[in-house]
């Protein structure tokens, strides 16, 4: 997504430099997406073609950052190396770029913070689902006072068997890298909490556990003698086959010599150790409480939001795939719904969104969603032109820093804290860096 922007359509204000990657298969293979986007675009084919860009590795990280100038860093790595790579650029000299979750418990929050306080330099989270229009939009309800003082929010996001199992096959299944997904998903989640209302969580009481995926589970259902690994069994629906992928098999099974990483580990294995069913509970300080729950095996994919206030209601439907389907060589449709015909006389769920909005005393009405450009519901275009032309007059308020990305992490931790100890945990007792 950052490449195609920088050589696309932010070409004039910005320029990709160099590449700070430990897997020499991974830089190649993005050396040449580059070398070929350039060469289509430049003919720089008659100058005998593109440069390949210098090429680091993250214990060179500050070196990378003096000797090519650079003035941001965006880190796309695992969640448990952001504190990490965002703190020793800002030292270095440059701004970040962090995708979610900022990171994954409190030490990485006082890290980033630390760092953001002694070096004054800028960190932008990119809270892509801020700019989706359906999520713009309830924004806009709530901020008009059409529904009065939210007094309570209930938020139900739905992972299905495609989305959902596949944080099951990487390296979030453990949570010591990924935080699990009460952080590397949900944080997403609680950002739109937090922004719909303008407020700050205070206080998180969450249960969960891991009751659909992993071993003890799956033999709990008699489903046994699983593959260790996806590739080559293209025929299990559980299964990821990297030789079917191209671009996965570039990335990952052509990468995993050099650092053993395996991209299609099976869902049902050992080794799990986050959780697939979670629910929380979090009170604001402005006194609504937030009804959060997140499942990571469901049929269907998208996400309910339900805002009460104190002269009305709004409801939020999103439907972002109807169904899991699988054409007649065994691969996954990822959304039968877009082409009903393929799926004649089935009864699917009509891939969409809907905004209700009902005050009291009256019937509700349907609030027009504007259509959206680019992935993530509609709102990538816009994040990416915040990024990298920086973010202009926005009434809603939707560029987002570092303050943001701790805001929404901290749910998260204090939701993995009382899931150990069965306890509410106060988020000011989790000593973050910095007042919320």
């Amino acid at each position: 997504m950052y490449i195609d922007a920088i050589l696309g359509a932010h070409a004039e204000v910005a320029e990709l430099v160099a590449w700070c990657e430990p897997n020499p298969t991974r830089a190649e293979y993005y050396d040449t997406q580059v070398a070929q986007r350039e060469t289509a675009q430049h003919e720089t084919a008659q100058r005998g073609g593109p440069d390949r860009l210098p090429r680091y590795v993250p214990a060179d990280l500050e070196q990378m950052i003096l000797e090519q100038r650079v003035d941001v860093v965006i880190v796309t790595a695992p969640d448990h190396t952001h504190a990490d790579l965002v703190s020793r650029a800002l030292a270095a000299g440059a701004d970040a770029v962090v995708e979610k979750p900022l990171t994954i418990d409190a030490d990485g929050c006082r890290t980033i913070t630390g760092a953001v306080a002694e070096t004054g330099r800028d960190v932008v989270m990119t809270f892509n689902y801020r700019y989706a229009p359906r999520n713009s939009s309830l924004r806009e309800v709530i901020a008009s006072g059409a529904i009065g003082t939210p007094t309570s929010v209930h938020f139900e996001w739905a992972l299905d068997t495609v989305h959902g199992a596949d944080y099951f096959r990487r390296w979030h299944r453990r949570k010591d890298l990924s935080g699990g997904l009460l952080i590397h998903k949900s944080s997403h989640h609680f950002d739109l909490v937090n922004w719909w209302l303008g407020d700050v969580p205070e206080r998180v009481y969450a249960s969960g556990a891991l009751r659909f995926y992993g071993d003890e589970a799956a033999a709990s259902r008699g489903v046994t003698d699983r593959p260790e690994r996806g590739t080559g069994h293209a025929e299990d629906h559980w299964c990821l086959d990297l030789e079917q992928d191209p671009r996965l098999k570039a990335l990952y099974l052509d990468a995993e010599h050099h650092d053993g990483y395996r991209r299609d580990q099976d869902v049902f294995g050992p080794g799990i150790t986050i959780e697939d069913t979670m629910a929380v509970l979090v009170d604001y300080r402005g006194g609504a409480t937030l009804t959060y729950s997140l499942n990571a095996h469901a049929p269907w994919e998208g996400y309910k939001v339900t805002v009460n206030g104190t002269e009305g209601r709004a409801e939020l439907e999103v439907v972002e795939r109807g169904s899991v389907e699988f054409d007649e060589d065994g691969r996954a449709v990822l959304d039968p719904s877009a082409t009903p015909e393929a799926f004649a006389g089935d009864a699917l769920r009509p891939v969409g969104d809907r905004l209700l909005v009902q005050r009291h005393w009256e019937r509700a009405t349907e609030h027009t969603i504007p259509e959206g450009i680019g992935g993530h519901g509609g709102g990538d275009a816009i994040l990416l032109a915040d990024v990298f032309r920086g973010p202009g007059q926005d009434p809603l308020g939707r560029p987002a820093g570092y303050l943001d990305g701790v805001r929404a992490v901290a749910v998260g931790i204090a939701a993995n804290e009382s899931m150990r100890t069965r306890q509410a945990v106060a988020i000011a007792d989790l000593d973050l860096g910095v007042e919320l």
